[in-house]
């Protein structure tokens, strides 16, 4: 007879531990155990973050361990249970780790391939050949592509939350985070009186303060912008290094549809160069919102007329190598009814002129740099993922952490957020199909290389530190972005040998025409590639996943939760650990060098800080 001790972890979050009763099965090479019932006398098996161990006897030596089969069955009422990972030790003393991490839900069961990642082409025994496959035809079924909207990126078929697969639904705990952070953030702001505040009109900029010290926090930020905000060197601050860093860029000739004149602005200029010397010396910058440009304002109330503007702002780099605006016109269109403000109007007059460029700024932000481009793309990748890769490929195991609960958050917000009736609709400006319209036009600008940080940087003319050296997203995003770069190249070089590992991957192949054919609906605009074909462009096109979905988030979201950090185990290589090792002190080392740069400074920057950067767009 032959021992096998095989060691069971369930999950430590809420409801993860179960009463029903819990069958394995050990497929071997050359035989299988019988299926064997876990289950210990005058003991309370598979309780919530227990690790329990049990012995499966076989008549015959099975080989190499191939699979593990894990079945539940209802002993009283349906009782779901999740599994973090099983263990087995051969009658030789060897260890077999099986990766789990999954919930294990009605009579169903689960049936699971060593850690070991590998490719497609390395797996010879049609024993696992045909698991591999049978894992993608359930994902496939299960994970299907559906259009919300018209022009959208393609989004998973699931009306609500609760009709997600368990396995990628939020837990019981992230739920009521969910929940409590959202109802904290109302008590913050009293929304219901921020919101009846907005349905007349202020008397004076003290209704504005008054709720802006409602929003407790430890930082001196808040104080900080609120002492300066009306000021020109904090209007342009905001642009480098605020919620929506993503807009500003260099001008290397005004737009006919901005007719700013050398007379308009002279007085604003500090170096006894005309407005086109200053332009040809690389100090003058643009912001463009043509996206606004004829979207509807929302109604929230019959009796109160909205508006909406879809403005343009001059920006100019003083002695001072301080970003100040100096020119503002609030539409695409020129002319009378559409005049150039300047800082030498009336005071108010362009203060209003720059509230508006912010509240242009803010609808662009929310819509279009975070909702679209970090939440909604990222669920494309998601998708395509789930239904093309297994969980033995290396790809899908270098991926997951950094898609987590993406599909579960985005499926809340069409449920609750963006859709008809829902948040937006009753509080935002863009609200009532205005929002709708702003993401349907942003698909129609997008494209891959958009996406790459380093090319943006580049084709918005913003690269340079000599010439920008206060914009700090920028400087941080590069460290970031290489550090990411180079961890996904050590984990992609220990699979792939070369270009041709590349192109003999089937499912990488197929992961990548899946986002471009169905999740970007295959617009040549896009140009996502269809296929891949060099080692290097697996290892950009993966940085590009990686990295927005967790720094360029944390960048436009402010989030709280490590980058680096990989709590589920499904590398259990040595070289992909020493890999995460590195990773982990790079990222610390960025951390360290953008504190030290922080320090002393009123307005620090943080948000591209490795440790203040979440993994994925919802964790």
């Amino acid at each position: 007879m032959y021992s096998y001790t095989v060691t069971i972890a369930t999950g430590s979050q809420w409801f993860a531990g179960t009463d029903d009763y819990i069958y394995i099965t050990l497929v071997g090479a050359e035989q299988c155990s019988e299926r064997t019932l876990l289950d210990k006398p005058l003991y309370n098996d598979f309780e919530r973050g227990a690790v329990d161990s049990y012995d499966v006897i076989a008549g015959e030596d099975l080989g190499e361990i191939v699979l593990v089969k894990i079945e539940k069955n209802k002993y009283w009422v349906q009782d779901d249970w999740y599994c973090k990972y099983i263990t087995v030790k051969t009658p030789a003393g060897d260890y077999v780790e099986f990766p789990c991490f999954r919930w294990l839900v009605d009579d169903k069961e689960v049936v699971l391939r060593d850690g070991r990642a590998h490719l497609p082409q390395d797996d010879k025994s049609s024993l696992v050949k045909q698991h591999r496959q049978k894992e993608l035809d359930m994902r496939r079924k299960t994970f299907r592509w559906k259009e919300w909207q018209p022009g959208f990126p393609l989004s998973i078929d699931a009306n609500r939350h609760k009709d997600l697969p368990r396995d990628i639904q939020f837990d019981s705990e992230k739920e009521v985070d969910f929940v409590l952070n959202y109802s904290k953030a109302i008590e913050n702001l009293f929304l219901n009186q921020f919101m009846h505040m907005f349905q007349s009109s202020w008397k004076d900029f003290t209704d504005f303060e008054s709720i802006f010290v409602r929003i407790k926090t430890q930082s001196t930020i808040p104080e900080y912008l609120m002492q300066h905000w009306k000021e020109d060197f904090m209007f342009g601050y905001q642009l480098l290094n605020g919620c929506n860093p993503v807009v500003i860029q260099k001008c290397t000739k005004l737009p006919d549809k901005f007719p700013v004149t050398h007379e308009m602005v002279s007085v604003c200029l500090e170096r006894d160069m005309t407005l086109d010397q200053e332009i040809e010396a690389g100090n003058i910058y643009i912001t463009d919102y043509p996206l606004l440009d004829g979207i509807s304002a929302n109604c929230t109330d019959p009796c109160t007329l909205q508006y909406m503007a879809a403005p343009i702002c001059l920006l100019y780099k003083n002695a001072r190598n301080k970003i100040v605006p100096i020119a503002i016109q609030l539409s695409q269109t020129p002319g009378e009814d559409s005049p150039i403000f300047l800082p030498t109007d009336a005071q108010y007059d362009w203060l209003l002129a720059k509230i508006w460029v912010r509240f242009a700024d803010f609808q662009h932000h929310q819509n279009v740099t975070h909702l679209f481009r970090t939440h909604l793309i990222t669920e494309v990748f998601a998708i395509a993922m789930y239904r093309q890769l297994p969980a033995v490929h290396p790809v899908y195991k270098l991926l997951l952490p950094h898609v987590q609960f993406t599909i579960a958050i985005n499926t809340k917000a069409r449920q609750e957020l963006i859709c008809e009736c829902g948040i937006f609709d009753k509080a935002n400006a863009t609200g009532g199909g205005g929002h709708i319209q702003l993401v349907q036009r942003a698909m129609k600008t997008l494209t891959f290389r958009s996406l790459c940080f380093p090319d943006t940087m580049k084709a918005r003319g913003v690269d340079s530190k000599e010439e920008l050296p206060t914009y700090f997203y920028r400087d941080d995003g590069y460290k970031v972005w290489n550090a990411t770069k180079s961890f996904v190249s050590d984990v992609v070089c220990i699979y792939y040998a070369g270009d041709e590992a590349v192109q003999g991957d089937e499912e990488i192949q197929a992961f990548v025409k899946d986002v471009c054919s169905f999740g970007m609906q295959d617009f040549d605009h896009c140009e996502f590639p269809k296929s891949l074909k060099l080692r290097d462009e697996l290892i950009e096109y993966l940085t590009v996943i990686v990295f927005n979905a967790s720094a360029q988030h944390a960048a436009v979201n402010f989030g709280q939760v490590f980058l680096g950090a990989y709590p589920h185990e499904h590398f259990i290589e040595k070289p992909v650990k020493a890999a995460m090792e590195k990773f982990r002190k790079q990222l610390a080392e960025i951390t360290s060098s953008i504190k030290k740069r922080n320090e002393g400074k009123k307005l620090p920057y943080y948000h591209m800080s490795p440790d203040k950067i979440p993994n994925s767009v919802a964790v």
